[in-house]
């Protein structure tokens, strides 16, 4: 068996008046770290008993005396009223009608009007200046062309602190409403840099500043009718980043002035699965380096007290993402993510930091995230537990993280001795994954994949936020099967592509749906990105389409890739056009239908295209030979291990590579990974009951029995 030391590496949330449990699960799930989270403390008791100590801090609230003082220094937004219909000349717009006016109050100061706008979305102009007025809270429009629709785009302070509003709630929360402070405002910034000075000296106990991100929150918009409670999220947006002084900023330093336009876009905002603007970018870039020259300031200010700081990579974590130009000059001693899947682990494990280490869920709260009674009555929160570590360890078998842990009242897990058990369980596993990785890194296949889409590198194993919110999109789902597959994984921009980025690459993927930032929308318009993946793939690269990949109006083929994928998307321009009729072909893999979507309007482009599945005679699934390489066409793709196994035999078939090479199961229920270096052998049980199975190793193979959701180590 592997040795490993069966503690450590585990940090566990600590709660005052509760003392004892918070000691005992300590020795229970092996922790060397005790944290406080947000609304618990940690007694004396339990910061001299010997751990090391996290203390919790969000460096922008908390400071309600202060934001009271200086208005100006709260963190803004733009919004967008809604749509008002005009039956004559004249109409008035509420502008803050049907938002949550809780969270929200208007900036009506000279700096912010100056910004304000009012807009004809019928006939996509903006009303002249003159045509418009404000007062006592409402807008005045004279000049309308009546029954045409008419918005109002202005900017307003955010006075409730979204995740603190967010736990006032959903889990009720009583405590004062939290605002939040813009380090862009001079004496904002000049007073958070004391108050963590003075918070420093105050706290000589803690060893980690673990900063509950940094400035500016991913965007939460709340309205005010329950029906639609969360009128807009984006895990990735820089809504929240806006302000009359940052605007004056990005003017003075690009030589152009961004409007409320550039933010509002006809009122859809700017999220992040659009393709960007040319002034997002900018608007982007300038955040980003704001953002790491203050953050390099507080860093600089913990370690002056001999004290590391990490940093939470959630909530206000926007412009500072860490696969970004600016992230590693921060100086960061760690980074902690939380996780719900896979591809989080990955993005955590891959970013340029000293230590990596992963938040566990659920949270300890009585509600989790997605609503479910976790720790409340109905709850199952070992099942939970459980279910979201099967997603972690297949990511963490590829690539480890240095540390894991746990969040919220640990006082909830009275009660729930299975919750308790199965936290133990996943630490003991997570111990041993490390210990492995410790002696070198698993078998891979020689297989570099690259995921193509607009954001590249910036956006590597994410798209704007964690499994839950991104579940419907089809390229979320294909980064959770790449976390566990034993081949080399990186993402590249459409820029990647022009400048060399297919260098090495065997196989390329191209998923999303038509127009999103992630299939690519009008950039499939520029002739050479489509001649470079062309030469590609004809001099022996290989491409995976899923969905709509590639897809662009205005072409001889909606799907600009169709010559190679020998598979188009037919929007009605083929409607007196006959088809090519097909017999299925026989897959030289096991197909798994419950993985694709079922799309009525696709066609070959080619005869010679293999259509290995099929529905109501439309092609589901292909293969197509292109040159000297080929291409495979889905659907669309839902992740589970089945599906992720599909997969990996997809790019086993496509590339001629032996599953051997890096240990493969004969049961798609069961994942492998295969550690040269020891000679072990680990096998993942993904399915609720007992599987027997054969594992093909090079130069033999071994059979392995696993009880329900078993995770074995075998020495070969």
């Amino acid at each position: 068996m592997i040795q490993y030391d069966p503690r450590g590496g585990f940090t566990l949330p600590g709660e005052s008046g509760y003392e004892q449990l918070t000691l005992d699960l300590a020795k229970k799930w092996g922790a060397d770290v005790i944290r406080d989270s947000d609304g618990t403390k940690l007694s004396p008791e339990i910061l001299e008993a010997g751990y090391r100590i996290y203390s919790t801090i969000c460096i922008i609230r908390e400071h309600n005396a202060f934001a009271e003082a200086h208005p100006d220094s709260q963190q803004q937004t733009f919004l967008s009223s809604d749509a008002v219909v005009a039956e004559g000349d004249t109409l008035v717009i509420e502008p803050l009608k049907g938002y949550f006016d809780e969270q929200f109050a208007l900036n009506d100061g000279p700096d912010a009007l100056a910004y304000w706008e009012v807009w004809d979305r019928t006939a996509n102009a903006r009303v002249p200046r003159e045509n418009w007025k404000y007062e006592n809270g409402a807008i005045t429009v004279t000049g309308c062309a009546p029954w045409h629709r008419y918005t109002a785009s202005f900017l307003c302070y955010r006075i409730w602190e979204e995740i603190n509003m967010y736990n006032h709630t959903t889990n009720h929360w009583t405590s004062e409403h939290l605002r939040q402070l813009d380090p862009r405002h001079p004496a904002a910034w000049a007073y958070l840099q004391k108050w963590l000075d003075d918070w420093c000296v105050a706290n000589p106990n803690t060893s980690v500043v673990r900063l509950t991100s940094l400035f500016y929150n991913f965007v939460w918009i709340f309205g005010d009718d329950m029906r639609r409670r969360s009128r807009f999220v984006d895990w990735a947006s820089y809504d929240f980043t806006v302000s009359p002084a940052a605007l004056k900023a990005f003017e003075a330093e690009y030589g152009y002035a961004l409007t409320a336009e550039d933010f509002i876009h006809q009122g859809k905002l700017q999220a992040t699965h659009r393709p960007p603007t040319a002034h997002k970018r900018d608007y982007m870039d300038f955040i980003q380096r704001f953002v790491a020259e203050k953050a390099r300031v507080l860093v600089d200010i913990i370690h002056r007290h001999g004290k590391q700081a990490y940093v939470f990579y959630d909530d206000s974590w926007v412009g500072m993402e860490p696969y970004g130009k600016y992230f590693s000059s921060i100086g960061f001693d760690g980074l902690i993510k939380c996780i719900f899947s896979g591809f989080e682990c990955r993005l955590c494990a891959g970013a340029d930091v000293p230590v990596h280490e992963l938040r566990f869920h659920p949270y300890l709260f009585p509600v989790g995230l997605g609503g479910l009674p976790t720790f409340s009555e109905g709850g199952h929160p070992e099942k939970d537990a459980m279910d979201y570590w099967l997603h972690a360890r297949r990511a963490l078998v590829r690539q480890p993280v240095d540390r894991i842990g746990l969040g919220g009242y640990l006082h909830l897990t009275q009660g729930y001795p299975a919750f308790v058990d199965a936290i133990a369980g996943m630490a003991d596993q997570f111990r041993q994954i490390k210990a492995l990785h410790a002696h070198g890194a698993p078998a891979t296949l020689n297989m570099r994949v690259a995921v193509l889409h607009t954001w590249g590198k910036l956006r590597s194993w994410t798209l704007s936020g964690h499994f839950h919110e991104t579940d419907g999109n089809v390229l979320i789902h294909i980064n959770e099967a790449l976390s566990g597959l034993p081949v080399d994984v990186r993402f590249i921009s459409f820029d990647d592509v022009l400048n060399g980025g297919l260098n090495g690459v065997n196989v390329l993927i191209n998923a999303g749906r038509a127009g999103d930032a992630w299939s690519g929308g009008d950039v499939w318009n520029d002739p050479s990105l489509i001649a470079e993946i062309t030469r590609f793939v004809a001099q022996g690269g290989h491409l995976i389409g899923v969905n709509e990949p590639s897809a662009c109006e205005g072409g001889d083929t909606r799907l600009r890739l169709a010559h190679i994928l020998g598979v188009d998307q037919d929007d009605g321009s083929y409607a007196c056009h006959m088809p090519w009729t097909f017999e299925t072909a026989e897959a030289p893999f096991p197909l798994y239908p419950r993985a694709l979507g079922h799309k009525a309007d696709l066609r070959l482009t080619d005869p010679d295209t293999r259509v290995l599945l099929a529905a109501d005679g439309v092609p589901q699934m292909t293969l197509h030979a292109f040159g000297r390489g080929s291409a495979a066409y889905m659907s669309g793709f839902t992740y589970s291990p089945r599906a992720a196994r599909m997969l990996y035999d997809l790019l086993r078939a496509t590339t001629g590579a032996d599953g051997a090479e890096a240990s493969l199961a004969d049961s798609t229920a069961v994942e492998t990974a295969y550690f040269p270096a020891d000679g072990y052998l680990v096998a993942m049980n993904n399915a609720d009951e007992r599987v027997s199975c054969r594992v093909a190793l090079p130069g033999g193979s071994l059979d392995v029995t696993l009880a329900p959701l078993e995770m074995k180590i075998v020495k070969i």
